[in-house]
């Protein structure tokens, strides 16, 4: 009788494993970077295209006005592995009252902008009411970061890449007197922004108050834990490593994730014997082996691991049971789609689910752009080809 057992319990743990699989919601979209629904509506989805502007899709179809447009304002990409243009948008966490949302773009003259706007209605913003934020001269043109998201204590994070260029030669993911490689933190209520008296740099000598984490090459995208407020970061590697950060709740801000000293769990600079004492390292590593130039030819790599991960979100929805609490991302290069659970500070069951993903409408993930989540934490995976696909649970 216990053999038996031993057998059936291994069949059920991988019966529930293999429940995932991927609908197409809408396509046609012009280099989609990022997708969120409306604060109370997870029917009006928000599509962002890296070119300036945001479409939606409603009750499953897209519009054709968009809801945003600032086109002639920021960099319009002509390759896939360009990094500017609009990137990252966030709905204030108070908008059904006050009607503000922020934006994330690389302008014309070569600065991050983070900007403030308001809305007309739920399907039209007022161009006219921008309010400028932040103001970030890049030194070069990639490593911009980009992402933006509203933290549970009601302040902005927005990821800043190491200014670019390759193996940080400004040093700025260890400099705390500079805000490129790193998280910052700030409150969009002051003018243009205050910092937080509870950050953890706040009023020190030769440090930036604004940051919140530090040591970090270029984070694409970041995500909290709807339930735990934990936070995870996707930061794309220098030439071996790829790797995700993680950040629980209880922690104060602060943490020293290792760029350039280390790439993941690895010595950069110096290449061996690297001080480690006061880093945190990542929950997750995989090796950076695609063929980037293929990539940046439109060129398929799904037979490596990748070249640029893609942060994703824990699952927060109801509608796949098995996900509850696991954490998914992937890889813009391979179209690799990965899982994982923090149990204790640690990454348990870090499993391979691409295949299983793609038996639904899976032909999407030569590009995942960005991952995405709505008001009811449903899950979603954009194609930087034009599509935006839910995650479902196999029937």
């Amino acid at each position: 009788m216990k053999k038996i057992l031993l057998w059936i319990i291994p069949l059920i743990l991988f019966a529930e494993e293999k429940t995932l699989s991927s609908i197409l919601v809408a396509d046609g979209f012009k280099k989609p970077v990022f997708v969120t629904s409306y604060p109370n509506d997870s029917k009006l989805l928000y599509v962002v295209e890296q070119a300036g502007l945001i479409r939606i899709i409603k009750n499953g179809e897209k519009l054709n006005k968009p809801f945003f447009d600032i086109n002639n304002k920021v960099v319009n990409p002509n390759r896939p592995g360009d990094e500017r243009g609009l990137l990252g948008f966030a709905f204030h966490p108070n908008h059904i009252n006050n009607g503000k949302f922020y934006i994330n773009y690389m302008n014309n003259d070569g600065f991050t902008i983070v900007s403030e706007f308001l809305v007309s209605s739920q399907l039209n913003a007022d161009h006219k009411s921008e309010r400028i934020i932040l103001k970030l001269e890049q030194p070069y043109r990639n490593h911009n970061g980009g992402d933006i998201k509203f933290g549970p204590d009601g302040y902005l994070y927005i990821s800043i890449g190491d200014g670019g260029k390759a193996g940080d030669p400004l040093n700025a993911g260890q400099d705390l007197n500079s805000i490129f490689g790193k998280i910052i933190r700030i409150d969009v209520n002051g003018k243009p922004y205050a910092i937080p008296k509870s950050n953890p740099f706040y009023d020190k000598k030769d440090t930036r108050g604004e940051i919140w984490a530090w040591g970090l090459r270029n984070v694409w995208r970041f995500s909290f834990d709807q339930k735990t407020g934990d936070i995870y970061y996707g930061d794309v590697g220098q030439n071996k490593w790829e790797e995700v950060n993680f950040e629980p709740a209880i922690t104060k801000g602060g943490l020293n994730f290792g760029w350039r000293i280390m790439e993941a769990n690895h010595c950069y600079d110096p290449p061996e014997n690297c001080p480690t004492k006061g880093l945190t390292k990542p929950i997750v590593e995989y090796p950076n082996d695609a063929n980037y130039m293929v990539v940046l030819g439109g060129g398929s790599q799904t037979d490596a691991e990748g070249c640029s991960v893609t942060g994703g979100y824990v699952y927060r929805g109801t509608k796949i049971k098995s996900m509850q609490g696991v954490y998914i991302f992937g890889d813009y290069c391979s179209g690799n789609i990965w899982t994982l659970k923090v149990i204790n500070g640690k990454a348990v069951n870090f499993s391979n689910r691409t295949e299983e993903i793609n038996l639904g409408n899976g032909e999407f993930t030569t590009y995942i752009s960005s991952f995405g989540q709505d008001s009811d934490g449903e899950l979603y995976i954009v194609d930087y080809n034009g599509g935006v696909y839910k995650l479902i649970e196999n029937n």
